[in-house]
């Protein structure tokens, strides 16, 4: 094994631009972040990251959000999920195959919904506060926390894409304008 093989992040410093790492940076945000954050990851300075930012703003494909102490991008949420989705539908799996997928979802957070006696992942979180938990309960809590919260995002894009399965399946043939 060679050392870049064993050090992806030296990998991928090597064999993209700084504008690249920027740019898959970007499109892999969950939450919003400021340029300098952004730089970081991408192991690239603050100015020229921020111009692809305001590219990627340009383009649709990031917001600005300018109205707390610094300025934050964070993605199109609704283009993430159309694209998502689109994945899901192109994938191989059955449209059963993911009602299922979904189901297992749905049941997981109901067993933690009893299992805690709560609904919600914040109520999960408050229960943090108990002075009987300790240190690896009061972890394992938050864990469940954070995958019930994206268990919630991902529910939400794997009942559109069941919901609108013949809307998003792959088409060869160019539409047709109306004469």
């Amino acid at each position: 094994m060679t050392e870049d093989e064993s050090n992806p992040k030296g990998l991928m410093e090597r064999q993209t631009t700084g504008e690249d790492r920027v740019r898959m940076i970007a499109r892999q945000l969950s939450e919003p972040r400021t340029a300098n954050w952004v730089a970081s990851e991408a192991d690239w300075s603050h100015e020229p990251t921020k111009r692809v930012l305001e590219r990627l703003v340009d383009d649709g494909v990031l917001h600005r959000d300018e109205s707390g102490t610094h300025t934050t991008y964070y993605p199109d949420y609704r283009r993430q999920a159309m694209q998502e989705a689109m994945r899901l539908r192109d994938s191989g799996h059955t449209v059963e195959e993911l009602t299922d997928r979904l189901a297992e979802m749905k049941t997981q957070i109901r067993d933690w919904e009893a299992e805690f006696g709560i609904e919600s992942p914040n109520q999960l979180r408050g229960t943090i506060a108990e002075e009987s938990l300790d240190a690896d309960e009061e972890g394992r809590r938050r864990e469940i926390a954070r995958e019930w919260e994206q268990l919630q995002r991902r529910i939400q894009i794997v009942g559109f894409a069941i919901r609108e399965w013949d809307f998003l399946a792959p088409t060869t043939e160019p539409a047709e304008a109306n004469s």
